[in-house]
């Protein structure tokens, strides 16, 4: 939807006599060419390990739930820093604690963090993060609140997270191919138009981007049921085959069968999944895997926040279907980018990684168009080519990257939400 439009649609609009030619989102022209992207580049922040953001964060990040209200008082006191609290972190314990560590130390190690303060109510657990953190060659410095109390310690962070803040202010921009993106994508409030148009257009995006050497990855483990068959078969080798299809198994019968009251109906597919005209989680499912394209095959199958190591491609996680969780999951893994389909209309956004919002539901462009970056809508129209929406998406990837603000971050949506496995001791 262009600007134009969304203006007309709002009252009263800033605009008076209508948007000026220069903040309207052009639709690109048909010939657009595939060489376009092959030698594209953008300006990005080459980190100290080699890896390129597109954002510049300086982090509070609270090793668990006591050390929130500390975060939060030095990103008061320190204007442009990010504090990122969260429920947990206490008495977790086994893989439920590794995955807690694996996703603050992933953030915190993320390219689009430039510098990062912990905060942890012990020293010991909050030295963790800062020793895995620190692996990236990237400022951080942690803090540990108990044997001196809040004001002491908000105190020390301040001062630490001021210099931080003006140090990544004067980091420079340089100039990064786009084959050095790390890109994710999960889809969300899924309708019959989500798997007409949205979900292939980031296909078409990955049939093209993989091959110049991006990483990609997907998720969602529920929600590909009733299509395990057709995901098992996309596996790039009948060893990462059965890898996945042990993760899908595990959580059928591990979560699904031993905690079931009824069936999976009111979770998946979700109320508003069944508004828009999905009947079934096999729907669904089908139209979640159009995501991945044609041509693409996944090489590897990681766990919650694991962080691809088998070079650039194609990658699975096992995810919730949960958008803030399965973005945070997939931040956590390294992922600058996020790509993210929708068809009713879903205001997700994550606080390190821009979040763009994909549409072919014409009746989303009209009552949410604020919160969309991409219209595909006229695939549905029949006025626009799958190859020209990837294209599309492709090009606000671009200018994404160089520093345009998703809809999502205009509009303030930083949703940070921990994966729990199980309760704690």
């Amino acid at each position: 939807m262009s600007l134009q439009a969304a203006l007309e649609h709002e009252t009263p609009s800033p605009f008076p006599g209508g948007a000026p030619d220069q903040f309207v989102t052009k639709a690109l022209p048909a010939e657009r060419a595939s060489a376009d992207y092959q030698n594209a580049t953008f300006m990005g922040w080459r980190r100290e390990n080699g890896r390129v953001g597109v954002r510049n964060h300086v982090v509070l990040l609270p090793l668990d739930d006591l050390s929130n209200a500390a975060c939060e008082a030095v990103a008061n006191n320190v204007k442009g820093t990010l504090a990122l609290p969260h429920a947990y972190g206490r008495l977790q314990f086994g893989e439920d604690l590794e995955v807690h560590f694996r996703t603050l130390i992933g953030i915190g190690s993320n390219p689009n963090v430039a510098a990062v303060v912990v905060i942890g109510i012990e020293d010991s657990w909050t030295g963790r993060v800062v020793d895995g953190i620190a692996k990236t060659g990237k400022p951080v410095v942690g803090f540990g609140i108990e044997g001196h109390g809040d004001i002491a310690i908000i105190a020390k962070a301040s001062y630490a997270a001021k210099r931080m803040l003006q140090w990544a202010t004067e980091l420079p921009k340089t100039e990064c191919k786009l084959s050095e993106l790390w890109v994710s994508t999960k889809c969300g409030e899924s309708d019959t138009t989500t798997g007409l148009a949205s979900c292939p257009t980031v296909g078409n995006m990955y049939d093209k981007l993989i091959p110049q050497g991006i990483y990609g990855v997907f998720g969602e483990t529920s929600e590909i049921t009733g299509a395990e068959h057709l995901c098992k078969e996309r596996a790039a080798s009948p060893e990462v085959a059965e890898k996945w299809f042990k993760i899908w198994q595990a959580y059928q019968d591990d979560v699904i069968e031993a905690h079931k009251t009824d069936d999976l109906s009111d979770s998946q597919p979700t109320k508003g999944n069944i508004a828009g005209g999905l009947s079934t989680i096999e729907e669904k499912a089908l139209g979640n895997l159009e995501k991945i394209g044609r041509e693409c095959t996944y090489i590897d199958a990681l766990q919650p926040a694991e962080a691809p190591a088998k070079g650039p491609g194609l990658y699975f996680m096992d995810t919730s279907s949960a958008a803030a969780e399965c973005v945070t999951l997939m931040a956590a893994a390294g992922y600058a980018i996020h790509t993210f389909p929708t068809g009713q209309g879903n205001v997700i956004g994550n606080p390190i990684v821009p979040v763009i919002k994909i549409t072919g539901n014409p009746k989303t462009i009209r009552t949410m168009g604020e919160h969309i970056d991409v219209d595909v809508s006229g695939i549905l129209r029949r006025d626009m080519t799958l190859d020209q929406a990837g294209d599309s998406l492709i090009d606000m990837v671009v200018r994404t990257a160089n520093g345009r603000l998703t809809a999502a971050e205009s509009l303030g949506h930083r949703e940070f939400v921990m994966t729990k496995l199980y309760r704690s001791a």
